[in-house]
C-alpha cells in the first residue's frame, strides 16, 4: 500500500519549489527514520475555471508524492489524546528513532560527497510518520535546505513554519543553521517526553511558556515517578535524560544547544559535557 500527498498551491513556499524541492532531497534520502519516496507525479490538467464572470479552461498542474504507507500515521494523532496507547518504552523509541534520522540529515549525507547537511526545517508532530512497529519516519521536506560542503548557515526573508517550533534566530533573523532544526527537536522531545502540547502552536503566545511548564513540572525523579508510575530505573534515567536533552536544544542562545552528535550520544548512554546532568 502506499500514501499519497497531493500538494496544493497553496503551499507555505513557492508552489514549484516546495514540489522540486521535496522530490529531489527525498529521491537522495535511504535511512530507516525517514520516509520512503516510491513515486511521484508532476503533471499539467485541464481544468475549467470562472474569470471574470466567463468560463475559460486553464492548464493546472497536479503534483503528488507516492510514500510508502505507514499505519499509524502521524505522531501528533497519538501524542496528546489517547497517552494510554504509548507507554515511555515507546515514546524513549521515537525519540532515539527521530534522532537517528536528523543525525542521517545532518552528518551522514555528507559522508564522502561535496554536499553539507540536510537542514529540514519543519520538524513538527504532524511531519513524523509512525510504521506498524511504532518505528518514526521523518517527512514533508519541503522547506528543507541542502548546504554546501563548508557551508554552515544562510539567510532568507522567506520565514516559513509553525509558530512554537521554530528557533529564535530563524524566526527573527531568519537565520538558517543545523541549530534551526536542533531547536525544533527539543520542542519535539519535550512534547513526546510530558505528553503535553505546545500550546504556542494554536494560540497567540510563547513557546517559552511551555518550556516553562516544563522545568517546574519535571525537574525532580518524584514529579517524574509520578507521571510514570511503572518506571524502572532505566526507564527514569532516560525520562531525566530527554528533559535534559530538550531544555538544551531549546536554548535561546543558540551556541549553548547541543550537536544532534551530542544528543544521540546522549541517548546512547554516553557522557556528553554540554548535556551532563547536574
Amino acid at each position: 500500500m502506499i500514501a499519497v500527498k497531493r500538494l496544493a498551491e497553496n503551499a507555505p513556499v513557492p508552489f514549484g519549489i516546495t514540489f522540486e524541492t521535496e522530490v529531489t532531497n527525498l529521491m537522495a534520502l535511504k535511512h530507516e527514520n525517514i520516509v520512503e519516496l516510491v513515486h511521484y507525479c508532476h503533471e499539467a490538467q485541464k481544468k475549467v475555471v470562472q474569470h471574470n464572470g466567463r468560463y475559460v479552461i486553464v492548464d493546472v498542474i497536479e503534483s503528488c508524492l507516492c510514500y510508502k504507507y505507514l499505519p499509524n500515521g502521524s505522531l501528533d494523532k497519538h501524542l496528546y489524546d489517547t497517552p494510554s496507547m504509548i507507554n515511555w518504552d515507546t515514546r524513549f523509541k521515537i525519540i532515539k528513532g527521530i534522532c537517528q534520522g536528523l543525525h542521517f540529515l545532518h552528518k551522514d549525507l555528507n559522508l564522502d560527497t561535496e554536499r553539507g547537511p540536510l537542514i529540514h526545517m519543519n520538524l513538527v508532530p504532524n511531519s513524523i510518520w509512525l510504521d506498524d512497529n511504532w518505528v518514526p519516519k521523518i517527512a514533508d521536506f519541503g522547506l528543507s535546505r541542502l548546504f554546501g560542503k563548508e557551508q554552515t548557515r544562510m539567510y532568507t526573508v522567506n520565514v516559513k513554519g509553525y509558530n512554537g517550533y521554530m528557533a529564535p534566530e530563524y524566526l527573527y533573523r531568519g537565520e538558517i543553521s543545523t541549530m534551526s532544526d536542533i531547536y525544533s527537536l527539543g520542542m519535539l522531545i519535550l512534547e513526546i517526553t510530558t505528553g503535553e502540547k505546545n500550546c504556542a502552536v494554536s494560540e497567540d503566545r510563547s513557546a517559552r511558556k511551555f518550556v516553562d511548564n516544563v522545568h517546574q513540572n519535571l525537574k525532580t525523579d518524584e514529579q517524574i515517578i509520578h507521571k510514570y508510575p511503572s518506571l524502572g530505573p532505566n526507564g527514569l534515567q532516560q525520562v531525566r535524560a530527554c528533559i535534559v536533552i530538550g531544555l538544551k536544544c531549546v536554548e535561546v542562545d543558540r551556541s549553548k544547544r547541543p550537536t544532534i552528535v551530542d544528543i544521540v550520544d546522549k541517548l546512547n548512554g554516553k557522557r556528553v559535557p554540554i548535556l551532563d546532568l547536574a
